[in-house]
């Protein structure tokens, strides 16, 4: 009878009309573009399962407390430098950090939530007591006035004093039948719990991608201070020669001077290259949450990840599949249309069962006036059952303005959608146009170090044979310094690329690099010099990294 009942009453809700509207069939549209299934549910499978446990290697590395807080400078002192993988370091933010696992609990508590919201279709049972047991007192001060035979009058007073015991309880049972609300709460909870689970799966990937793009930093800032400290040392070789070509009469003060000038140069890039190095170390740091006295460094050097296999058509594709901000907008137009049928609920009726079960015992003391009146018990036991109909014929059409609102929320929510489709596809189609600007930005800045770098090789061969002047020295050392620099910047920024493309498609298709050697004898043909002067695009950068290294 009750599965009966539970049937009608999901065949005539509001739910029932949305879920028909809603059909799980995808309709065909022209050039095969398929709409959006409705109430997407999360799919944990594309995307590796976020690490819960630290191998022993990394096991001191374990996140502090929460609410813990330093209180001395030696709690901060830095005394361990950890040089850190990318792997270690996407297993240690997937350990560590407190924004995921705040995430998880909000998984936890959507999950509680809709829990809360599945005990409606039970019964409730109610126990409660205004006794149990209770005690009363009452007194009451009489004064009468009486006349005898001499008609004298005398007063007399009357003095009772009563005390009264009890206990009482009430059980009730009440169980709805029909409640237009029930169904269209629980579906709006359980699209709540869909979009936590999906929230977690982009946090998960953003915080890989936020380690991954800090580690390209740790790793770049270290390249900037390796390269600072080549150009101090050559910048402090070449005053030296100058200061002995001037102490030999065969250079100038001029030449010293310039000299001088490309070394504060140089100290000043080495300065910054330094202070971006610290910062971009305890950057990684804060992400990772590690200990307050522990800096990660980087102990992978500086190379490309690999080669982009899929297409940009493929690319945007996966995009699309695999992005769950676009399920979410989906979730979110189904917990608006579930808003707009919990809001006409409220001018429906509603028909619940219900038992109710009274009981109360009463102990009255004899009054202390009247020893004849002896003590008293009364009690009671009062039961009912019956049927409870709430309907609310008129509400000024409150509830019908809140449900037309939601269905708007909706509609805007299908908007939002569209939105977001075009925005995945530029993201997707922004990271890969970065990463062929990229490959060919390495062919351009790998010719640019071996130009500068032979330039500045004669540059001083001319300088000692008196053929050449420091200016010439000097302006080669910047040149090549700058051609690192940007040889530099542009394997970070290829690496960053490759790693925002994992993000937003959720594939994992990378060639690793494998660079060959270089051969003792010179090819008859240079690859990286041979470049047209329009840069075309080029399918592997592996080549051209093995030729600038």
């Amino acid at each position: 009878m009750r599965s009966l009942m539970l049937a009608i009453v999901l065949a005539a809700s509001p739910v029932a009309a949305l879920a028909d509207s809603l059909d799980p069939s995808l309709e065909q549209l022209p050039n095969a573009i398929k709409v959006k299934g409705p109430r997407p549910k999360s799919n944990p499978e594309v995307v590796t399962p976020a690490a819960t446990t630290l191998p022993a290697e990394l096991d001191r590395l374990q996140a502090p407390a929460p609410l813990a807080l330093p209180t001395t400078p030696s709690q901060v002192r830095i005394v361990d430098y950890r040089p850190l993988r990318l792997n270690e370091v996407e297993r240690l933010i997937e350990v560590n950090s407190p924004q995921l696992k705040a995430i998880a609990s909000q998984v936890e508590q959507a999950k509680s939530n809709l829990r809360a919201q599945i005990s409606a279709w039970y019964p409730t049972l109610n126990f409660s007591s205004d006794g149990f047991p209770s005690r009363s007192f009452s007194n009451r001060n009489s004064n009468f006035v009486t006349q005898n035979n001499q008609n004298n009058q005398n007063n007399q007073n009357t003095y009772n004093q009563s005390q009264v015991n009890g206990a009482s309880a009430n059980l009730r049972f009440n169980w709805d039948l029909i409640n237009p609300q029930r169904v269209p709460q629980i579906a709006a909870a359980r699209d709540q719990f869909e979009k936590a689970k999906n929230q977690y799966l982009i946090s998960l990937r953003e915080l890989r991608l936020q380690a991954a793009t800090a580690y390209f930093s740790v790793q770049n800032s270290d390249d900037q201070v390796r390269i600072g400290k080549s150009a101090v040392q050559s910048s402090s070789v070449s005053l030296r020669d100058a200061r002995a070509r001037l102490q030999a009469g065969v250079a100038t003060k001029l030449d010293v001077m310039e000299a001088e000038t490309q070394l504060a140069r140089d100290q000043q890039k080495l300065t910054d290259g330094m202070l971006q190095q610290a910062l971009a170390r305890r950057d990684l740091a804060r992400l990772l949450d590690l200990p307050q006295n522990v800096t990660p460094t980087a102990a992978d050097p500086s190379a490309l990840l690999g080669v982009w296999q899929p297409s940009l058509q493929e690319s945007i594709v996966a995009a699309y599949a695999f992005r769950e901000e676009l399920s979410n907008l989906i979730l979110d137009v189904s917990i608006a249309n579930s808003n707009a049928n919990n809001a006409l609920g409220n001018i429906q009726p509603t028909l619940s069962i219900f038992s109710s079960s009274q009981w109360g015992k009463l102990f009255n003391n004899a009054s202390v006036s009247d020893p004849a009146n002896t003590d008293s018990v009364i009690e009671t036991l009062t039961q009912q059952i019956g049927l409870n109909l709430k309907w609310s014929l008129f509400d000024g059409g409150k509830s019908a303005a809140q449900a037309r609102q939601q269905r708007q929320l909706a509609t805007e929510n299908t908007y939002k959608f569209s939105t977001q489709r075009d925005q995945i596809r530029y993201d997707v189609e922004q990271a890969y146009y970065t990463l062929q600007a990229q490959i060919r930005n390495l062919i351009t800045t790998s010719r640019q170090v071996l130009s500068t770098r032979e330039s500045l090789r004669l540059a001083r061969l001319r300088f000692q044979a008196g053929v050449g002047t420091q200016r010439n020295v000097v302006d080669s050392q910047r040149d090549a310094t700058t051609a690192e620099v940007d040889y530099s910047n542009s394997v970070s920024k290829y690496n960053t690329n490759v790693a925002q493309l994992r993000r937003r498609t959720g594939l994992d298709q990378v060639l690793r690099c494998t660079p060959t050697k270089l051969p003792a004898l010179p090819p008859n043909k240079d690859p990286i010099t041979d470049v047209p002067v329009i840069p075309v695009p080029t399918t592997s950068p592996c080549l051209v990294q093995a030729v600038s290294r």
